[in-house]
């Protein structure tokens, strides 16, 4: 027990640079604290108290911030960062080295019984807002974009954005060791990314459009011009003796 919570200061320590003592951490984490208070929980639960591990979880959800169900397996050295508003189903499974930010959700897309709740795998990282829905896996190592929604498998090591969240590539020059919130670079939604180059085109189109219209104008103006400037003559030179050729 101690040396799991010497391992859950440790990790606080390796991904907060706003920690300052092991006082601190140990007094003022709700994220910390959550994970303390689930592990009561669900000892309670898979020893078959299932309403002492609700209570607990309840308990812990009203001082935190932070709901989990007693039913859900988190692995070691997961890092919950400010954690108001997570919530994390039953059948949800966190592996270690895992971090969620607040407004996090693990949730389920089925009321059947069963797995209904996603797997993130080793050193996950999700970022605040983002939703997990369903009982699929998330890769090990992969990164979820900051208020992405996941509806689909994500493979190891990938990263995504988006609603629904989609796989970008991550051109940062140099990766850190611990990525906050998800993301190092200037990722962006790759539709919205489509979005924006389409918009540029039909500007693009646009402009060249109007640059037509202001040359057939100026075109046209001339034209008129010219017969303007060529009907006196014709009419001087009908009224001339002679012109009409008798």
């Amino acid at each position: 027990m101690f040396e799991r919570i010497r391992e859950d200061v440790r990790c606080v320590f390796a991904r907060d640079p706003a920690a300052r003592t092991m006082w601190e951490v140990l007094t003022c984490y709700p994220g910390f604290h959550a994970l303390t208070l689930h592990r009561l929980a669900h000892a309670c639960w898979t020893a078959g108290f299932k309403w002492l591990g609700r209570l607990v979880s309840h308990f812990s959800r009203f001082v935190t911030g932070i709901e989990i169900h007693p039913g859900a397996t988190i692995g070691r050295r997961v890092f919950i960062d400010h954690g108001m508003g997570v919530v994390i189903g039953e059948t949800a499974e966190i592996g270690d080295d895992c971090t969620l930010y607040h407004q996090v959700t693990l949730g389920g897309v089925s009321w059947n019984k069963g797995k209904r709740h996603p797997t993130l795998g080793k050193g996950v990282v999700v970022g605040a807002g983002a939703k997990i829905l369903g009982p699929f896996e998330v890769g090990e190592g992969a990164k979820i974009g900051s208020n992405s929604v996941v509806v689909k498998a994500v493979p190891a090591g990938a990263t995504v954005v988006g609603i629904p969240a989609r796989i970008v590539e991550d051109h940062t020059a140099a990766r850190m060791a611990f990525d906050a919130y998800a993301v190092s670079g200037n990722l962006d939604d790759p539709l919205n990314q489509v979005l924006t180059s389409l918009g540029s085109k039909t500007s693009d189109l646009e402009g060249s459009l109007a640059e037509l219209v202001r040359r057939l104008e100026a075109l046209e103006k001339k034209e008129q011009g010219k017969q303007e400037d060529g009907e006196p003559l014709r009419a001087v030179a009908g009224l001339r003796p002679g012109a009409s050729g008798k």
